[in-house]
């Protein structure tokens, strides 16, 4: 394969970009812009697609984990963009490529932090005293598992008090701005959830259907944290958190603790594991076992006692 009549790879980060954007959401958009214009283009923008190695592609991915310090997450994202891109051009150049057989980098497994059940009661009690329409929102995060940009994006319609659920069809995040025109850095964006497993009835237990009735407008398209047409801001709404959690001295915490907190009090309550990840939006039971399911020491041990009856010893 030769330069001749070939195009810069920055070249096809655009036309990419430009083929895509009726299917993707603007979320999505909005990401992938972003991680060509701050990571793929930096580094590929001015190559051919003959000038792409494997070798190359080594010490791009070396680039972003050693000097970037970039989440092993963040790294296979951005790793798997590019490679889409790659393919995306090896066909409008018609011309075999080389083979680049990507390494995605494996997250090391960390410790979910969870509320222990002091710190759930204290914080529990905090949002009863007093409960406004935010501490409402993070209660309901704490008993529900939903996510941040779940609750802010929750209207009064989505919420059945004769029913006794909710239904999370819609999130909100504040995303880049996905067009040079736009004068600000960033945006709010409500869409649909992340996933189609992410679109969920929830069933709710007794006390918070009735502590919603206190706050409900009777307006089915207000929004449950304003009581308006105006949704909040998920980054007010973890501000807010962070007040109620440093009045009540607990630390390293952020918002998806709550629904770390949530889901392991449901496996610790015995929860059905096709049922705990149907309620948490998940989009196979695997995510929730690989999450959650860590059974300690003492569990283990009750475990391998249920084989003593089974065991044959042997004679003295």
């Amino acid at each position: 394969m030769t330069r001749q009549n070939s195009r810069r790879f920055s070249d096809y980060c655009d036309s990419w970009l430009n083929a895509n954007r009726p299917r993707l959401k603007a979320s999505s958009y909005a990401k992938y812009g972003t991680s060509m214009k701050n990571h793929i283009r930096p580094f590929w923008g001015e190559y051919y697609l003959c000038d792409i190695t494997p070798e190359g592609v080594t010490a791009f991915t070396q680039l972003l984990l050693e000097e970037k310090q970039l989440a092993a997450k963040t790294v296979r994202d951005i790793l798997a963009l590019f490679h889409s891109v790659f393919s995306y051009a090896g066909k409008r150049e018609a011309q075999a490529l080389q083979e680049l057989d990507l390494i995605y980098p494996r997250d090391a497994r960390k410790h979910v932090r969870v509320l222990d059940e002091t710190e759930e009661t204290v914080l529990g009690q905090l949002l009863a005293k007093e409960m406004d329409r935010c501490k409402f929102g993070i209660y309901l995060a704490l008993r529900t598992g939903m996510r941040i940009g779940e609750i802010c994006a929750l209207q009064w319609g989505d919420i059945s008090p004769e029913e006794r659920t909710i239904f999370v069809g819609r999130t909100v995040q504040r995303i880049h701005c996905p067009d040079l025109s736009c004068n600000r850095q960033t945006m709010l964006v409500i869409g649909t959830p992340k996933s189609d497993s992410s679109m969920r009835l929830i069933p709710l237990m007794p006390d918070i259907a009735s502590l919603g009735e206190r706050f409900m407008t009777g307006n089915p398209d207000t929004y449950v944290l304003t009581g308006t047409k105006q949704c909040m801001d998920p980054r007010k709404l973890q501000r807010r958190l962070q007040k109620y959690l440093d009045e009540c001295g607990i630390t390293g915490v952020h918002f998806h603790t709550l629904r770390h907190t949530f889901a392991t009090r449901c496996v610790e309550a015995g929860f059905d594991i096709k049922t705990l990840s149907e309620i948490l939006g998940h989009s196979n039971i695997s995510i929730t076992l690989d999450k959650y399911v860590h059974p300690d020491l003492n569990l283990k041990r009750e475990n391998m006692n249920r084989l003593k009856p089974l065991l044959l010893y042997p004679q003295s």
